[in-house]
């Protein structure tokens, strides 16, 4: 059976393709990339290679600088003392109020576990270093 169309009624398909999805997709990626780009480049401690830092420190005196070796995950040397890393905040503390720059040289021995190396970095940055610097490998 055919059926005839009346004259001057429009069809009853769309032939655009509808871009609100696809729009409202792309504001939400927007302002989720907005939002975690500050989170995803911020960072509590600033690292920076020791190879830039001593070329600079030829041309200055030399100054007092306070060394923490982390020889295994509870033992750390601080000026070649021995000291527990549970005690550090209490051994360095006294040692960076004297020290006039207040440097500190971190040197990792290879089995320290990594959780081990970052809370003497943060020890080191609460008891009140201002430059960090670490050697290694």
């Amino acid at each position: 059976m055919l059926f005839k169309r009346k004259a001057g009624r429009a069809e009853d398909t769309i032939h655009e393709v509808n871009m609100v999805p696809l729009v409202d997709v792309s504001l939400v990626l927007v302002v989720i990339l907005m939002l975690a780009t500050p989170l995803a480049l911020e960072s509590s401690i600033a690292v920076r290679k020791s190879g830039a830092s001593a070329r600079r420190a030829d041309a200055r005196t030399k100054t007092e600088r306070i060394e923490l070796n982390i020889v295994s995950e509870d033992s750390v040397l601080v000026n070649r003392i021995q000291v527990r890393r549970a005690k550090l905040g209490m051994t360095l503390r006294p040692l960076l109020n004297e020290s006039e720059f207040r440097q500190v040289v971190v040197v990792c021995a290879a089995d320290v576990p990594h959780g081990a190396f970052v809370d003497v970095l943060d020890q080191a940055k609460m008891c009140g270093a201002l430059d960090i610097a670490i050697t290694g490998r």
